[in-house]
């Protein structure tokens, strides 16, 4: 079952009691999601990044609040990439969080504006959406599952480690 704390939101079975999460997160990467946190309050690319991370839990407790916080700063900045991700986050609902089609159309219509034809796509089902909720529960069951998938193929890092310091594509 799925279960949400401070620790963030994971798969745990229904059979256990008490909860131990896999393995701590290394000394190493504490250090570099420190870092990449500072450049995240003043860089959008780097905001994705960890947003992405927070998301996906690499080299990080896996966090969908927070991941949802990054993207929004990153998209809030300008970041196109980001407003797709945070659009396709309200369209879809993000685990404990529901979907919200009429929010979803707000970010999807700034990257498609900006000429980002997933996001001219997308919004074409957000405005569907707050038609006729029940296709919109018919498509939403159809491709949340893929969605999910999508985020560890379809959207890319933008920085890597090297060096002690981050550094950006």
């Amino acid at each position: 079952m799925r279960i949400c704390d401070e620790q963030g939101c994971s798969d745990r079975p229904r059979n256990t009691q008490t909860f131990t999460p896999e393995s701590p997160i290394s000394a190493t990467e504490e250090l570099k999601i420190q870092q990449l946190t500072k450049v995240a309050e003043q860089d959008p690319r780097a905001a994705f990044d960890l947003g992405l991370r927070y998301f996906r839990g690499d080299g990080i407790t896996r966090n969908s609040y927070q991941a949802l916080t990054w993207m929004r700063h990153a998209a809030e900045h300008g970041d196109i990439d980001a407003q797709l991700a945070v659009g396709r986050f309200y369209l879809m609902g993000l685990e404990e969080m529901g979907s919200d089609p009429a929010e979803a159309e707000s970010w999807l219509s700034m990257a498609a504006a900006k000429g980002n034809s997933e996001a001219q796509q997308l919004l074409k089902q957000a405005q569907e959406a707050k038609k006729n909720e029940i296709e919109y529960r018919k498509w939403l069951s159809l491709y949340r599952p893929s969605w999910y998938g999508y985020w560890h193929s379809g959207y890319h890092y933008r920085s890597y480690w090297r060096d002690s310091s981050w550094y950006f594509y």
